[in-house]
This record gives C-alpha cells, sequence and structure tokens, in this order.
C-alpha cells in the first residue's frame, strides 16, 4: 500500500510540475493573460476604459489584490492601485493606476494616466469619452528557471524590455441605474523579443477590445439587483465573457456571484462599511481542467471615496 501511495504521489507531483512549466512556457510564447482580469470587474472599470474616471463625484482611491489559481506553482498574482476624481466643475475627469502583475518567471509592471470628457444629457445621463497613456515594465526571469537541457537558448538570458509605451480610449455612457461602456486599452501591439532567438519565441503585446454594462432593478424597499456582464475580445482567441448577479441589501451589504463562461465560477460580498469605505472580498473556482489542480482564485478589495465638497448631499452609486 505504501508503494502504491508513493507512486501515486509521484505521479501527482509530476503532473503539477508538467502543468506549471506549460503555463510558463504559455505566458512566454503568447502572453495569454497580458492584463490582471478581476472578479470584482465593477469596482475597477478605470483599469479598462479611462472614461470611467471621474464618474463618481468625489476622489475615489481602490487598492486590489489578486491571488489565482492558489496552491498552483506559478499561478498569476496581480496588484492594482487606483485614483480617479471628476476636476473644472466635474466636465472633465483624471485617473492615475498602478497595475503589477506575475505569471511564473514573467513579471509586468504598468503605470497609466486617464483623462475624460464629459456630455451631459437630460435625466442625469452621462457620455464620457476618454484617453489613456503611460508605459508597461517587462521582465521575464528566465534563466532562473530549471531546464532538461541547460544550453536551450529560450532559456539563456533573461528578457528585460523597461519602456513599452502605449495608449487607448474609451467610452462611457451612465445614468444613476446603469452604464454601458465600450474600450480599447491598449491600441499598440508592442513587440517582446530577443536578438539572439529566432522569431518564432516573439510575444506581442495585443490589443484588447472590451464591452462593459450593467443595470440595478428594485426588487422592494431593501433589496436591489444588478446584473452585469463584462466581454473580451483578442485577435485570433475565443471571446472571454464575465456575467455577474449581484443583491444590494440596505444600500449596505452587496452579495453576489460571478461566471466567466467557460472558465470559472464564484461569488463575491462586499460591504459599504461607511459613506467613503468599501471592502470587498471574492473566490471563484475554475470550471476548466485547472480546477483538479488548485484551490481557487482570491480577492480583496478596497476603496475610499474623498469628499471634495463637504456639505454636499452623495446621490447614490452602485458602480
Amino acid at each position: 500500500m505504501k508503494k502504491h501511495s508513493h507512486i501515486a504521489h509521484l505521479i501527482n507531483l509530476f503532473s503539477r510540475i508538467t502543468l506549471a512549466f506549460g503555463l510558463i512556457f504559455c505566458a512566454l510564447q503568447s502572453m495569454a493573460q497580458q492584463d490582471p482580469m478581476y472578479t470584482q470587474y465593477m469596482e475597477n472599470l478605470v483599469t479598462i476604459n479611462p472614461a470611467y474616471a471621474g464618474s463618481k463625484d468625489m476622489l475615489s482611491v481602490m487598492a486590489v489584490s489578486r491571488n489565482q489559481w492558489v496552491s498552483l506553482p506559478n499561478a498569476p498574482v496581480s496588484r492594482t492601485l487606483t485614483v480617479n476624481s471628476p476636476i473644472r466643475q466635474e466636465k472633465m475627469g483624471l485617473g492615475f493606476s498602478v497595475l503589477a502583475d506575475q505569471v511564473g518567471p514573467i513579471k509586468q509592471t504598468g503605470f497609466y494616466v486617464d483623462y475624460a470628457y464629459k456630455l451631459y444629457f437630460s435625466k442625469e445621463r452621462t457620455l464620457a469619452l476618454g484617453m489613456k497613456g503611460g508605459v508597461n515594465f517587462y521582465d521575464a526571469s528566465l534563466t532562473n528557471l530549471s531546464t532538461n537541457d541547460p544550453n536551450d537558448p529560450v532559456f539563456a538570458s533573461d528578457i528585460n524590455r523597461n519602456f513599452l509605451p502605449n495608449f487607448g480610449v474609451g467610452a462611457f455612457f451612465y445614468a444613476t441605474r446603469y452604464y454601458v461602456g465600450l474600450s480599447v486599452p491598449k491600441l499598440i501591439e508592442n513587440e517582446i523579443n530577443r536578438n539572439e532567438v529566432s522569431t518564432q519565441h516573439v510575444s506581442t503585446e495585443m490589443m484588447h477590445v472590451f464591452f462593459m454594462s450593467g443595470y440595478v432593478f428594485d426588487v422592494n424597499r431593501i433589496v436591489k439587483f444588478k446584473p452585469s456582464i463584462l466581454a473580451k475580445y483578442v485577435k485570433n482567441a475565443p471571446v472571454s465573457v464575465d456575467l455577474g448577479a449581484t443583491f444590494l441589501f440596505y444600500d449596505r451589504l452587496w452579495l453576489g456571484t460571478i461566471y466567466r463562461v467557460g472558465d470559472s465560477f464564484g461569488g463575491l460580498c462586499q460591504i459599504q462599511a461607511t459613506n467613503q469605505l468599501k471592502i470587498g472580498y471574492s473566490y471563484d473556482y475554475p470550471t476548466n481542467q485547472l480546477g483538479a489542480y488548485n484551490n481557487g482564485t482570491h480577492e480583496i478589495m478596497v476603496s475610499y471615496d474623498f469628499n471634495l465638497k463637504p456639505g454636499r448631499v452623495r446621490s447614490p452609486r452602485y458602480f
């Protein structure tokens, strides 16, 4: 029995190592997860749509920490810090984002500035048009990896690209109870390669197109219901769709679920601790084959809104 148990343990260990190496290699080849993805995306829209900047009537600061596929070696880890605020009688908005993402030996850190201009319509409807500009720092520490062939040229040296400039555009139409947006946060498809390696080992910052929408319904005087959707299109890849369904109780407690079609399913809880402070936690578990090799994904979100105009009554915001 001990012998069979030992063999089973070795097989399981070998499977994990093989899967981890495959994830690293795929990330190096295609950079499939170029930008961090979040379960609580409805609180983090400024990172993918510059037109969202300043959509609240307060200076808003938010931090998100995401540990994906916990217990899987070299799994993605993402950190984000964003600041955005309205300016000039709220006709414009400014934002700033710092994004750090790591998948195995590959690290990316981005710094971006967002600008939005708002066009106001009747019934509190607003159309914002935005631009995003910034730079991404890319690093792949390939020499730290253990390989079967120490002379493999792919892993003979690290990849360092310390300056990958980019810019993007977006539109965001919203009112008190709904929103719809379209954005392309990165328009430049920067190539990442090394002269000493053949061109088949070239990575590219692929252009992503995002569509987002949500609506808040009154169930009764206590409960509200908000369905939402986030769709992402990347050339030569399946369309990614996130479907969310959350309930708001007493305008203080959000409870909901999210389904990433063909990928994962999870739940979230957010608490409006004060009128300014909001804290959220989400957990999602893969519905694909990766589910057998990890313990799911944990994500923590904290946001704080600074009232720049004391005494002003703030209208309810649901996104």
